[in-house]
């Protein structure tokens, strides 16, 4: 998503605006990443899980998470005075997930936050991102207590190709952020955008 600017300014002077995509699994820490880099207050749309939802909310290994996003979480940064970027957080439970295709229009990427406890529940955006050709990175959340794996070991588990980057960071910290953002802008610029799966046969 780019605005053109006024008729004064040359090209460069064009504001533009980068919008992203922060998805994964229930619990992965999509909220809590987008609200530790935004510099406004972020918009949460997170609601107490109920007992309605027990049967299609899988909490396993999240059994003291007590709150779900239903719709988004948004946020931005002012890189400069013509550059912001946009952040936009999935829904995590499948029930939800039919809003992916609306908030990835205009998206130059995405972000996988992936938690090693539940590294599975990465598969669903992964395929996504494949299906629509969108370029993904893969960020590793590293919690607190949380088991740690070599890159290349999570590579082999997600089946992603050599050309996907994989990024460890800390949802919680906002440098450890800016650099899982910083890493996706340059995927993105790189032209490296073929999320191909590995070969397993």
């Amino acid at each position: 998503m780019a605005y053109a600017g006024s008729d004064q300014g040359g090209p460069e002077d064009a504001p533009v605006a980068i919008k992203i995509l922060v998805a994964g699994g229930f619990g992965a820490g999509k909220t809590t990443l987008v609200g530790s880099l935004t510099e406004i207050r972020p918009l949460r749309t997170e609601e107490p899980l109920s007992e309605l939802g027990t049967h299609l909310d899988i909490t396993d290994g999240v059994e003291r998470k007590s709150t779900t996003t239903v719709a988004l979480d948004f946020g931005r940064i002012t890189i400069r005075d013509n550059l912001v970027i946009y952040l936009f957080g999935t829904p995590g439970q499948e029930r939800f997930w039919f809003m992916w295709d609306e908030l990835s229009i205009g998206a130059i990427g995405a972000v996988v936050l992936a938690d090693t406890q539940r590294v599975a529940d990465c598969f669903a955006s992964i395929d996504y991102f494949e299906h629509h050709g969108m370029p993904f990175i893969v960020a590793v959340n590293c919690f607190d207590g949380a088991p740690r794996f070599d890159p290349d070991d999570i590579r082999i588990a997600l089946s992603l190709g050599p050309g996907v980057p994989i990024v460890m960071c800390d949802a919680r910290d906002r440098d450890s952020v800016k650099h899982v953002l910083v890493s996706l802008v340059r995927y993105v610029m790189s032209g490296s955008r073929r999320p191909d799966r590995m070969s397993l046969g």
